[in-house]
């Protein structure tokens, strides 16, 4: 991918979050420490995964892939995020910036897709419960997961290639914390009209193409649970339940970070969503799995007693 073009701005100034100097260390210290729980507990989660053989299952299978993608998701923006709190001025290079971009789109456009696989798996599951095993093969759970970090990095390319080609002349201020596509289109000097017919194009895509198979799969389950027991309910919502509430936190502040506002305020409002979506969701991810979740507290249980014995 070239780095390469007209632009005469070779570095950004990432504005971060906020401009007051006695809110600095205070969210240092609350950001740091939401980066070190999401670390942990991501990792906690894959080591879980791994090490347990009665969770090597098609639905933790995913859930290891969700867990990764949060946990490198984090990587990519937090740290630059910390450093903005204890300096004076937080300098980014343009290669920086793509980097980061690419990164960002590829990991969030993967996310949509590997949560679509696990809507796909629960519906398997509960539709499906005799052909399971086959139909979620380990050979299809591989190509679901191949397809959706392929997808992924197809987005990110061309999202990523869609900045790399605007000039940016004047300003290069970025009102964010992190080099997103809409704070640069709006900082560029060049027409942006199809860079942004593009990008309404790819996220459009990727956002309907998820949200319909993920509303597709729970319309089904729900028709087919209609005439189940009250057991075959509990067990139902409890299987679905976790991945309710991580496409629900997802795809709601996903859509609030980017939804046009008319109010003065706007631009404060998307940076605040954007931090629930890109801070607090991954570190919620791990949580909402483990708290709901009676498989992987077991889990937890045999792991603390493998270790103190």
């Amino acid at each position: 991918m070239a780095m390469e073009n007209e632009s005469t701005v070779i570095e950004f100034i990432l504005m971060g979050l906020t401009g007051r100097s006695e809110l600095q260390l205070p969210l240092f210290f609350l950001f740091l420490v939401n980066y070190v729980v999401t670390v942990m507990g991501n990792l906690s989660l894959i080591n879980l995964i791994c090490l347990n053989s009665h969770l090597h299952t098609p639905m933790y299978f995913f859930l290891f892939n969700l867990s990764f993608i949060d946990l490198c998701y984090s990587f990519v923006f937090t740290p630059k995020m910390l450093l903005s709190f204890i300096s004076e001025r937080n300098i980014i290079s343009f290669a920086g910036c793509m980097t980061q971009l690419f990164f960002f789109c590829f990991f969030v456009n993967s996310e949509c897709y590997v949560l679509t696989a696990m809507a796909y798996d629960r519906y398997v599951a509960i539709c499906k419960p005799l052909l399971y095993t086959v139909t979620m093969s380990p050979k299809v759970c591989s190509l679901l997961i191949s397809v959706s970090y392929m997808f992924g990095s197809a987005g990110a390319v061309v999202l990523t290639e869609c900045m790399i080609r605007l000039n940016f002349c004047d300003s290069n201020i970025i009102n964010h914390y992190m080099c997103d596509i809409f704070p640069l289109l709006q900082l560029s000097c060049s027409r942006t009209y199809a860079n942004e017919l593009v990008v309404s194009i790819i996220v459009g895509t990727v956002v309907i193409a998820s949200s319909l198979i993920i509303f597709l799969s729970y319309a089904l389950i729900l028709f087919n649970i209609v005439h189940m027991s009250s057991k075959g309910w509990s067990k139902a919502f409890s299987t679905c339940g976790s991945h309710i509430i991580t496409v629900g936190l997802f795809y709601g502040f996903g859509m609030l970070t980017h939804v046009k506002l008319s109010s003065a305020g706007s631009v404060d409002q998307k940076i605040f969503f954007s931090v629930f979506c890109t801070n607090v969701v991954p570190m919620l991810n791990p949580l909402i799995y483990s708290l709901r979740n009676k498989d992987v507290k077991l889990a937890l249980k045999k792991t603390v007693k493998r270790i103190t014995n």
